[in-house]
């Protein structure tokens, strides 16, 4: 069983990336600048932006972290989001979620420009990763691609089950895989909630990608023997053995399901360090314009 360390692949990408960023120094251009749009005071949210200005630091980009109030307009939020817009310093912009109830994501995703959009979350790049074209891909799917291309799975003709259809996830991963391209060419189920018959969907998948936000939701029985098991999910839950009182749990039962994959992510140290990898490397594709030329 090859254990996929994203935390190690992660780190590579982040290398990679800053040898490029002292290229472009050496040569007398402007490093990559990323800007965070942080609103109100969740602690996760914070955390999360927290991790990637560090990491901007540590490979040579520069940052902006601009903090609103929770009780901030949606009109003066998005008079921000075009501020940004408008700097010509700034390369990539992300506006950290969940937003306040009161304010439309929906309207404030799609006032951040397609050419800074580095989250991958607007129409324009949403629409050209569809279509096969370059895009800024969601930093999660890409994040997924990139172990996969890593680890040298092969996905062409084998059959992928995605389990979870979110906009940041599911959605997007059933397109990458199914695209003509390496990784890709798989056959592609996309299931959720209304999916009837789902253990035996899983148990035909040579590739299973679970990001249903359900704790330990898929057991051995569920799993084909010899599968490559993706695994997104991420979960705080008490434990008193533990020095910090909690662990981290992923969507799959990892001791069972370990033992019948021939591949698999750790929760922690898969999926989740590769989010942040992939945004700095949206941000270096903005800042050379490799993608809207």
């Amino acid at each position: 069983m090859i254990l996929i360390d994203g935390k190690k692949t992660s780190q590579d990408i982040k290398n990679e990336i800053a040898a490029r960023v002292a290229e472009i120094k050496k040569e007398g251009g402007k490093p990559p600048h990323l800007a965070a749009i942080l609103v109100g005071n969740d602690g996760a949210s914070q955390t999360y932006v927290g991790a990637k200005v560090k990491s901007c630091h540590e490979i040579g980009f520069e940052s902006t972290l601009i903090r609103l109030e929770e009780t901030v307009s949606e009109e003066e939020l998005l008079r921000v989001v075009e501020e940004v817009n408008e700097n010509s310093e700034i390369d990539g912009l992300i506006v950290q979620l969940p937003l306040p109830k009161h304010i439309s994501v929906e309207k404030v995703t799609n006032k951040i420009k397609p050419e800074k959009d580095v989250d991958g979350f607007t129409p324009a790049n949403v629409g050209r990763m569809t279509l096969n074209w370059p895009a800024y891909v969601a930093a999660t799917p890409y994040g997924i691609v990139e172990l996969l291309k890593r680890y040298e799975i092969e996905t062409s003709g084998k059959h992928c089950v995605v389990i979870g259809r979110s906009h940041i996830v599911g959605s997007p991963m059933s397109i990458l895989m199914a695209r003509n391209d390496n990784p890709g060419n798989a056959t592609v189920t996309l299931t959720h909630s209304r999916t009837q018959n789902l253990k035996e969907l899983t148990r035909s998948a040579d590739i299973l990608i679970v990001a249903i936000g359900k704790p330990e939701f898929v057991t051995e029985d569920m799993v084909k023997e010899g599968a490559v098991v993706i695994d997104v999910g991420i979960h705080r839950i008490e434990d008193s053995s533990k020095k910090s009182g909690f662990r981290l749990i992923g969507d799959v039962k990892f001791d069972e399901v370990s033992k019948k994959a021939s591949a698999i992510t750790p929760v922690p140290g898969g999926v989740g360090p590769m989010t942040i990898a992939s945004l700095l490397y949206n941000t270096l594709q903005a800042a050379e314009k490799k993608i809207y030329q």
